[in-house]
């Protein structure tokens, strides 16, 4: 049976309806994603069917009795209440402690977080992990999420597809991750001219019946068809589970897709790049670099060569120094030693997550024109309108005020002017923030052509397979590390320990003394050896001390009905990750002291 429908429900603020004779209904266990533009209306149903909003007309029944648990996409949390306090809710020690799921979610979502730590003194991402912990906790019937992935990281993003899958209560989220779509949802809900079109499976099967259907009824135009297409082409040419959902026969899409050719020409955008770049773009030669003056260290005698034409997607955790690394290559910062060589010909623009001042009194059109009225990309000459057009500035939009636009709006017009300036390296620092779903696709259509050298550095999974040739990841251990599995490969080191864990990526070691002020003499070969026989000491006893806190929090699952031994349980365990934390600092002070 439904949990909740909708019966011809219609909603509207002022002239604009955003729901129009709406009737659907969620069931008990479905997995609902829901896509749409940014303005079209996901929000306002995922609230009716919340209950936090009425409709104009028609009507939303709940189920007697029916718990939903919400998390919109700004948090409500008290700033002055601790962690522990928003999460636990009063919860008794003992009663969280010796549940395995509650403390697999603070573990996972809180690992890096301390529960004495006052809301108000955490980041934007460190908010929303603590909103979906308080959630996540708790049982429900229905969990809605509005953007559920905003701050969080790939390693974040991945352990929640996993976690509610694995949940037997329905799900609605709204999201314009188009992995997370893909691993979480069941059926596909896309809001679109006040109404609610409704796909089986997730985001791959929705683009590929949204092709049939527009197949079948001949109503796509040229360009927005032949945009179909070559995401079809992608999602056929990539890992075989983005196509193993769909419940229904596919061979209708096959040909539209047939004669498709790959989604880049990359043999000739590394010639245009080549001819725009010369040979060298960056290269970084033993280069030693921290993230700010007391921060932690991002790059250790790190050695790397960016090529024309490379698009090198930059992976890491959050604070282990990608925008860090940014601002390294494009002349925001200096290395601490080494050497950073820069093409000659490198003109460089650089989107950086904050949004640079732009005039609120110019119209968005003359804002773009300022910088260049045509642009080449490819063999394609392209207008300021034409591309305005292409990032969801249509028509009247192009005139509006700039005063008067959106945090995505802004976004998408710094984008466009950097690529108006015509740059032949170009740097992206979380460029889907705020963007929809069509304005993504449009995007990735347009980078397909454009000839150059891109470095991106994102959470959205889908954008950097997208985008990106070549994974490259931040580990912690002062190196760029080049992945051949992309961001599986990734996640399988941050799974098996072979990657620095998030606490010590972005822990801030003590400053260390200037070399020039107290230079200290290299360690004899008696003093190496000692050295390096401690560190491997320090390695063993870190692997003994992660074995006996795994036995303890197993512990504390099988004792969850003795309170006594719950407390010597969790008396013992603190004192283990005391003592881990120490030895981990010691590792770190003398892996320091040791040549690279």
């Amino acid at each position: 049976m439904n949990l909740v429908n909708l019966e011809s429900v219609r909603l509207a603020y002022g002239p604009k309806v955003l729901l129009d004779g709406v009737s659907l209904g969620v069931a008990a266990g479905e997995r609902i994603g829901v896509v749409g533009r940014n303005g079209g209306g996901k929000t306002t149903l995922i609230s009716l069917i919340a209950g936090l909003i009425e409709p104009d007309s028609g009507r939303v029944t709940h189920t007697r009795g029916l718990r939903v648990g919400y998390v919109t996409q700004q948090d409500d949390l008290d700033p002055d209440l601790t962690v522990r306090q928003v999460v636990l809710d009063g919860r008794a020690e003992h009663e969280w402690a010796g549940d395995a799921r509650v403390r697999d979610i603070l573990d996972a979502l809180l690992g890096g977080i301390g529960l004495d730590a006052t809301v108000g003194t955490l980041s934007g991402g460190e908010r929303r992990r603590t909103a979906l912990a308080r959630l996540l906790i708790d049982e429900h019937d229905l969990i809605v999420l509005d953007e559920p992935t905003n701050h969080l990281d790939i390693e974040a993003i991945d352990w929640l597809a996993r976690h509610v899958v694995a949940r037997r209560e329905s799900l609605l989220v709204v999201t314009h991750d188009r992995w997370f779509l893909d691993a979480v949802s069941t059926r596909t809900w896309e809001v679109v001219d006040g109404q609610v079109h409704r796909y089986e499976g997730g985001y791959a099967a929705f683009v590929l019946a949204k092709a049939e259907r527009a197949r079948i009824a001949a109503a796509a135009e040229e360009r927005r068809q032949n945009l179909m297409r070559k995401e079809l082409a992608w999602l056929r040419r990539g890992p075989p589970a983005r196509t193993s959902k769909p419940k229904f026969r596919i061979e209708a899409a096959q040909a539209l897709i047939a004669d498709v050719p790959p989604v880049r020409e990359r043999v000739e955008l590394v010639r245009f790049a080549s001819a725009r770049l010369g040979r060298t773009v960056y290269d970084l030669e033993e280069v030693t670099l921290r993230a700010g003056e007391d921060g932690p260290l991002v790059l250790d005698a790190a050695t790397w060569h960016f090529g024309p034409g490379d698009r090198v997607g930059l992976i890491g955790v959050n604070g282990s120094g990608k925008s860090t690394v940014l601002r390294l290559l494009a002349g925001e910062e200096t290395p601490d030693s080494g050497r950073l060589v820069t093409g000659r010909t490198v003109r460089v623009a650089y989107l950086s997550q904050q949004l640079a001042e732009l005039d609120p009194t110019r119209r968005v059109l003359e804002t773009v024109e300022s910088i260049r009225r045509v642009i080449q990309v490819g063999k394609r000459e392209w207008t300021a309108s034409q591309l305005l057009e292409r990032l969801g500035f249509r028509g009247e939009a192009q005139w509006k005020v700039v005063g008067d636009l959106s945090g995505g709006e802004r976004r998408r017009l710094q984008l466009l002017r950097l690529l108006m300036d015509d740059p032949n390296v170009l740097m992206l620092d979380e460029p889907t923030n705020d963007l929809d779903i069509e304005t993504l696709n449009e995007l990735e259509d347009l980078l397909d052509g454009w000839p150059g050298t891109l470095i991106v550095v994102s959470h959205d999974r889908y954008f950097l397979e997208r985008v990106a040739d070549v994974s490259v990841a931040l580990l912690g251990d002062g190196k760029l590390s080049l992945l051949p599995g992309g961001v599986d490969e990734y996640l399988e080191r941050r799974r098996a320990g072979t990657a620095v864990t998030a606490r010590v990526a972005s822990a801030a070691p003590e400053k260390p003394e200037p070399k020039a002020a107290a230079p200290e003499p290299g360690l004899s070969a008696k003093e190496l050896r000692e050295a390096q026989k401690e560190l491997s000491r320090l390695e063993r006893r870190l692997e003994k001390l992660t074995a006996r806190e795994e036995e303890l929090h197993a512990a504390l699952a099988d004792s969850a009905t003795d309170y006594n031994r719950l407390i010597a349980l969790d008396a013992d365990l603190k004192a283990v990750q005391a003592e881990k934390d120490e030895v981990e600092a010691a590792w770190l002070e003398l892996a320091e002291r040791l040549p690279a």
